[in-house]
Formats: C-alpha cells, structure tokens, sequence
C-alpha cells in the first residue's frame, strides 16, 4: 500500500476501534464486563479504573460481580457505580458487590438501537473527514512534481479504503442492532 494512503488508512483504523470500543460498553440485556470499562475508583488518592482493584466476574447472564481485592473500596466502588450512567443499583453484601441487569423492554431496546445507529453516523462521518482531508493533501501535490493522473490514482485509492471502513462500520452497527434487539 502507498504510505501516503497508509497514514489516512491507519487514522480510519483507529475510528473503527473506537466505534467498536464505544458500542461494548451499551449493555444489551445481558451481563458485559465492559459496561464497566469506564468506571474509576479513588484508590489512595488515584482515579484508578475498576477493573485494576477488583476481580469482576459474570456468574449468571444477567449479573456481574465485582469483588475487590481491598475491601475497604467497598463503598467507593458502590458509589463510583451509583454516579456512573449505567442506571444499575449495586448490591453490597459486605464482601462483593453484585449488579443485576434487568431485562430491557421493547422500548428501551428501540431507543438504544437508534444511540447505537447515530454512534456508527458519526464514524462515518469522522471516516469521510479523514478522506477530505487526504485529497485535499493530493491536491496540495499538484503544486509539486506529482502528475495529475497519479493524484487521480490516489484519490480512487482513497475512496476505497473509504467505501471499505464505511462497510465495516455498518456492519458494527447492525451486529450491535442484532445483538440489542435479540430477546
């Protein structure tokens, strides 16, 4: 592959990652460690990420434990959950502390399926920016030595890579949308 289109194809790479990333964390009915990736507990001090002060394990399909290593985090890690935005009461038996998913209605999987649709729109769009971006850098060769044939060639090249990262985030999407909507 060209390293001029190398660079933009890596930037789209990246996109992707953080589409997928961003879509493991919307919980689809079942228990998924990762909702919890973005939760931080105050550790001495530190914002330390959950997953560093604490086993967390999925029992059952619709509940994950969480027991950490310190037991005196206990009610940090309570509260660090109660003011996240996963809308779970947690559970705290002295020891662990467990987080039972309810089942989601009709309504809730439809409103999280549009979220999950406009999260893919807007990797497609950060994708096409970084396609502008890369012709309007051909086009910025043309001032140079580069022949106007050779910046077509790029441009098309670009586009392909482009359709290319356009279909994967469709398929993303509608693998999430499968998973969401599957009772």
């Amino acid at each position: 592959m060209d390293e001029r289109i190398a660079a933009y194809d890596t930037k789209m790479s990246k996109t992707l990652k953080n589409l997928d990333s961003e879509l493991g964390t919307i919980r689809a009915g079942r228990a998924n460690p990762h909702v919890l990736d973005r939760i931080t507990v105050d550790y001495y001090g530190a914002p330390t990420p959950l997953q560093q002060v604490a086993n967390i394990s999925v029992p059952e399909a619709r509940m994950i434990q969480i027991q950490p290593w310190d037991g005196s985090l206990l009610k940090q890690i309570e509260k660090a959950i109660l003011v996240s935005d996963l809308g779970i009461n947690p559970t705290n038996d002295g020891k662990m502390i467990r987080l039972v998913f309810p089942e989601l209605t009709e309504e809730r999987r439809k409103e999280l399926v549009k979220d999950v649709k406009k999260k893919g729109e807007a990797a497609k769009v950060a994708v096409r920016n970084i396609r502008r971006d890369a012709n309007d850098a051909f086009k910025k060769l043309a001032k140079s030595d580069v022949s106007e044939d050779e910046i077509k060639e790029l441009e098309e090249k670009i586009q392909k890579v482009t359709d290319k990262y356009i279909k994967e985030v469709d398929k993303s999407v509608e693998a999430k949308s499968k998973e969401i909507m599957t009772v």
